[in-house]
């Protein structure tokens, strides 16, 4: 709850820091170098995710058997959950290696990996030379990636939360969202690119490997730039002291274990219906034109990036918990609202979408100094993977099917009451939060 002596605000000797602070507030060569490395392996992240479903409608019967499209494209979709399904676990492993060896070492290692898992997609051998073998191929592509990812977000999460001056930590924890949309933006732009210079057996037959070989390249260029950069000196601060263990640590902090998921389950759900699967639920129910959905939602997601730095210097203004409440409270009421007023039109699709995606923004762009906050820093980041990672998989990771389920079986209603409760929850989560802005995080 809100500690009564500090009438919800930062405690008094952390304000009194607050504007010494502010004397460097400029960023240095090095500090911009941090920002890009980290703000690139991320994008990285959320891209792999975008190409795969957007590009499976074309490998699909190239890796499974042609014989049977909708089995094949079945058949993708699983590969693609197991992704979710291995973020958990790859969220303890990556968490446990930022947390013992180092932040940095647990980025290169999880960008790396997800570099490699991009190759092994873009050299995929098809149904027709290799058999069901092409498919194990790819699955085995997708749990690395999956594993990648469950320590990615968390480790470049707590690096950026550490590496930024407390006065701005909320400003610089955008970054995560920011390269995050942006990520899935350019693999959105890259289909269309490609929709459009190559016909459509060429799209099949080779194109579609194009965006993962993109993705392979990228990860190199990232490992390399991670590779020169330095380690927090918050992590190297709690490295010099005596190590506790770390399962009794995270008994004592799970109640910040609780709070992540209860802060994710609302903002991943309504997130995804908003900024990932909005252009599908246009086209497939609302049988809007795929090009001007495309458009309308690349467009609210270049909004939501704008207005991230914003909500991350609101909260660094007035608080964590005002910019949260914002950010889960409003979508309460917007999204019964707004969910129905979706048809044909560019603007039914784009308005709504980007009015729902901005309030969310008050929470995403700071999610990142949030959860740093909640933990001491020897157990910052797998106290934050394993609890996210649990909440993207059960929640992010089912919200697709849920929707199509509940479409059909309820009609729109019955998946806008499920998400409303899980945004209720977050909101009372966020209300039950001490304030932590500007907290000091070498503790």
């Amino acid at each position: 709850m809100m500690d009564p002596t500090t009438n919800g605000m930062a405690p008094l000797a952390v304000q009194e820091k607050i504007p010494a602070a502010r004397a460097s507030l400029k960023a240095t060569k090095s500090q911009r170098q941090t920002l890009v490395a980290t703000g690139m392996g991320n994008a990285l992240e959320w891209y792999d995710w975008g190409i795969y479903s957007a590009f499976a409608i074309y490998f699909a019967t190239e890796v499974f058997n042609p014989k049977d499209p909708l089995a094949a494209l079945l058949g993708a979709m699983a590969v693609f959950a197991v992704g979710f399904v291995a973020r958990p676990v790859g969220g303890l492993l990556f968490g446990w290696m930022a947390d013992h060896l180092g932040r940095r070492a647990s980025m290169i290692s999880t960008v790396g990996l997800a570099s490699f898992g991009s190759l092994m997609i873009a050299l995929v051998p098809t149904y027709n030379s290799a058999g069901a073998w092409a498919a194990v191929v790819l699955l085995t592509a997708r749990l690395l990636q999956g594993l990648a990812h469950g320590g990615e977000m968390p480790s470049a999460q707590t690096y950026i939360a550490e590496s930024a001056p407390a006065s701005r930590r909320g400003l610089w924890s955008s970054l995560i969202y920011v390269s995050g949309t942006s990520g899935i933006v350019i693999g959105l732009l890259f289909g269309v690119l490609l929709n459009t210079v190559l016909s459509k057996p060429d799209m099949q037959s080779w194109g579609w490997r194009i965006p993962f070989v993109v993705g392979a390249l990228l990860g190199l260029y990232t490992l390399i730039a991670r590779s020169r950069m330095k380690e927090t000196e918050a992590f190297t601060a709690a490295k010099a002291t005596v190590r506790q263990p770390m399962w009794p640590e995270i008994r004592r902090n799970w109640r910040s274990a609780l709070r992540v998921i209860g802060l994710g389950v609302g903002g991943t759900v309504c997130y995804y219906v908003w900024s990932v699967s909005a252009v599908q639920q246009a086209v497939l129910i609302h049988k809007m034109d795929q090009g001007t959905a495309l458009l309308a939602s690349v467009l609210s997601n270049v909004v939501l990036i704008i207005s991230l730095p914003f909500w991350g210097k609101f909260s660094d203004r007035f608080g964590r918990r005002p910019s949260l409440l914002i950010g889960t409270g409003a979508p309460i009421i917007l999204f019964p609202l707004l969910v129905n007023t979706v048809g044909q039109s560019f603007w039914s699709l784009f308005l709504p979408a980007t009015i729902i995606l901005v309030f969310m923004g008050a929470t995403l762009s700071i999610s990142p100094a949030v959860f740093a906050e909640l933990f001491p820093t020897r157990i910052r980041t797998v106290g934050v993977a394993v609890p996210y990672a649990v909440a993207v998989a059960v929640f992010g990771g089912t919200a697709p099917y849920l929707q199509n389920w509940a479409n059909a079986s309820f009609g729109p209603g019955g998946f806008t009451i499920y998400v409303v409760v899980l945004l209720a929850i977050s909101t009372l989560v966020a209300w039950s939060l001490p304030e932590t802005r500007a907290k000091d995080l070498t503790g």
